[in-house]
């Protein structure tokens, strides 16, 4: 039996022509990788639930809206299923979970070392625009 996937979601903020993503803790899976902030989505949780509680947690900011999900990936040697959503928060992010955080473009986020699904993601972006 295959086990469950656990929903993730991964909040994709934008300002302007810029993307906020977070560098994971070396002592963390994907250390020293770029990702988009978020995280697990807890049993009863909605994504916009999840996305409000983890921005919170993680950058001290509210989430003034979630927008549509705008790509599903599953992590093929872990259990997550991470959903890309467009969020709106509200305030300037702290890192409290990242060892920094940082604004870039989308040709920008193409040059970061991402986290493999944060990765896919930006592949993504890039087809979109094209």
């Amino acid at each position: 039996m295959e086990p469950a996937l656990v929903p993730v979601v991964a909040a994709v903020v934008r300002r302007s022509d810029r993307y906020l993503v977070g560098c994971r803790p070396a002592d963390k899976r994907h250390g020293g990788l770029w990702e988009f902030p978020g995280g697990k989505v807890d049993a009863g949780e909605s994504l916009l639930e999840a996305a409000m509680r983890e921005l919170a947690e993680e950058l001290s900011v509210s989430t003034n809206s979630i927008g549509p999900t705008l790509f599903t990936w599953c992590d093929g040697d872990s259990p997550f299923e991470i959903h890309f959503v467009e969020v709106e928060i509200a305030g300037d992010p702290i890192p409290h979970e990242h060892s920094e955080l940082g604004w870039f473009t989308r040709l920008e986020l193409g040059r970061l070392p991402l986290a493999p699904a944060d990765a896919e993601f930006v592949e993504e972006l890039e087809r979109l625009a094209d």
